[in-house]
């Protein structure tokens, strides 16, 4: 399991190979077995095998390819409705219409989103986690039905590899970890932690087109800038509103 942890991939093209039913649900099963607040389990998953469906999905993930090319799509969402209902249907009055409560059920969608994507890679399957979901949770919401209380919080593509990638880099340890407290750091750690990041081949080439100085310039001023920030966020308090978290 160490290995699987520290050699995974993401895989973005996948065969034509469907996958067998009982090892997605023997995956899934694994899945939901991740740590729950409280054991209320308040998230769901919705399984998208459908071609149809994966064509109406396909503009919510910005038209990424492995939408429709991966035979299983799951998009886990934090899902209070089921849990409300039993409480109703068992003369107990909920109190979950609060932002507290979607952090809740989204860290519980996270936990057995990630359980998942293990068990799944343990199976020799590939998997793709899309960032996209919580920009377009308006337009998941319609797409997939999802009612009052269930929020979109990310999506995975499932399949068997037709690539085999370069392990995309990470921070060293030392830069996430903190002993007993947090240590904040100086210009110098800071140049040091970053500069194998700076200096691989595709990210000076991706400087380089995009026409600016440095890495960090590409994230704030071309994948991540602060206008679509805002926009996104407006948008998705919008959601948590629309769909009862707020």
């Amino acid at each position: 399991m160490i290995d699987i942890l520290k050699n995974r991939k993401t895989i973005r093209k996948y065969t034509n190979q469907a996958i067998e039913e009982d090892v997605l649900i023997d995956i899934l099963e694994a899945g939901v077995r991740a740590s729950t607040t409280g054991n209320m389990q308040v998230y769901s998953i919705v399984v998208t095998k459908d071609d149809a469906m994966k064509e109406k999905l396909a503009p919510c993930h910005f038209n990424q390819p492995m939408v429709k090319q991966a035979p299983v799509t799951l998009t886990f969402c934090a899902d209070f409705n089921r849990f409300n209902l039993w409480c109703q249907q068992n003369n107990a009055e909920p109190g979950y219409d609060n932002f507290l409560s979607f952090v809740t059920a989204a860290i519980d969608a996270l936990l057995v989103a990630q359980n998942v994507c293990v068990a799944a890679e343990s199976k020799g399957l590939g998997i793709c986690y899309l960032g996209t979901t919580t920009y377009m949770a308006d337009k998941i919401i319609d797409v997939l039905k999802l009612p009052n209380g269930v929020v979109p919080i990310t999506t995975v593509t499932l399949g068997y590899p037709d690539e085999d990638p370069a392990q995309i880099d990470r921070l060293p340890l030392e830069a996430v970890l903190h002993q007993e407290t947090y240590k904040d750091y100086t210009q110098e750690q800071i140049s040091k932690l970053y500069a194998t990041k700076e200096s691989l081949e595709e990210n000076i080439a991706f400087v380089k087109e995009n026409g600016k100085e440095t890495l960090a310039q590409v994230f704030t001023d071309v994948r991540y800038k602060k206008a679509d920030n805002e926009h996104f966020s407006k948008q998705l308090l919008g959601v948590l509103k629309a769909q009862g978290f707020m």
